[in-house]
């Protein structure tokens, strides 16, 4: 079974559900329209009975996700759409993401910087291809995720390594994610998709609801981190509109270096 979208394929085969970002000719990246049919297609595979598992991924070998697309944001000054005007909902699919009762798997198959990098890190697990590469954007292009991006982010590999994570914007290979804790298994490319089916499958012979307890269990411990994000994500969006934010977007599309030094305020 699949369903009908634009950006996203959406796919039911034995019992596991299969969501793909594909928009591969920018990396995956995702647009408003995209993270609108990403939430649709969550909400679906929860909603579904026949469904008890849900692999997370992106279409070709370069990208699991991007994030947040760039020329987007350049068009509006938000992650807004440019036709509709329509405000990117992420929190929504954050939540959309950890509400389903079902376990869900992060294969990323390449990039999973940005928002994509915080897509990855609040699924259930993530495989991540020996070829797979970790990191984050947000002070480079003058974005944040003051929500689940840092707050659960810090529980996966402690407060010191998600301060570099973010304050440094580095890459960080497969192994290197495996050894941090933010991946549970690194897997030669070929095989990725192979081996998420594989899971996927051994957690079809578990009770779901047990795995539906755990999950929900698990997640109480940082439940605290969506209100925060939501003050965040409305900050985020007062923000972008600042000369500063606009600062990160515009070195972006200009591909210079960014100048943020007339920003600073002495304490």
């Amino acid at each position: 079974m699949s369903g009908n979208f634009d950006d996203i394929l959406y796919d039911v085969t034995d019992g596991i559900a299969t969501i793909t970002i594909n928009r591969p000719e920018v990396l995956n990246a995702f647009r408003v329209k995209t993270v609108n049919e990403l939430i649709l297609a969550f909400r679906r595979a929860d909603a579904d009975p026949s469904v008890g598992a849900i692999i997370f991924t992106g279409a070709g070998d370069r990208a699991f996700s991007a994030g947040g697309d760039q020329k987007e944001r350049s068009h509006t000054g938000h992650e807004r759409d440019v036709e509709t005007g329509e405000l990117a909902r992420d929190q929504d699919l954050h939540a959309a993401i950890r509400g389903t009762g079902k376990p869900v798997i992060a294969a990323v198959n390449g990039y999973a910087i940005g928002g994509g990098h915080v897509l990855h890190v609040i699924c259930d697990i993530t495989l991540a291809a020996d070829t797979a590469t970790f990191g984050q954007v947000g002070p480079k292009v003058g974005s944040f995720d003051a929500g689940y991006g840092t707050i659960y982010l810090a529980r996966v590999v402690g407060e010191k390594r998600a301060r570099e994570i973010w304050y440094f914007t580095r890459r960080y290979t497969a192994e290197e994610a495996f050894q941090m804790g933010l991946v549970n298994k690194v897997v030669p490319a070929a095989e990725l998709m192979t081996v998420a089916r594989e899971w996927a499958t051994e957690l079809l012979e578990k009770s779901p609801t047990a795995l539906r307890f755990l999950k929900h269990s698990f997640n109480s411990d940082t439940a605290s981190a969506g209100g925060m994000g939501a003050v965040a994500f409305a900050a985020l969006e007062l923000y972008q509109d600042t000369e500063e934010a606009t600062e990160g977007v515009r070195a972006f599309s200009d591909k210079r270096t960014v100048d943020y030094s007339p920003y600073r305020r002495q304490s």
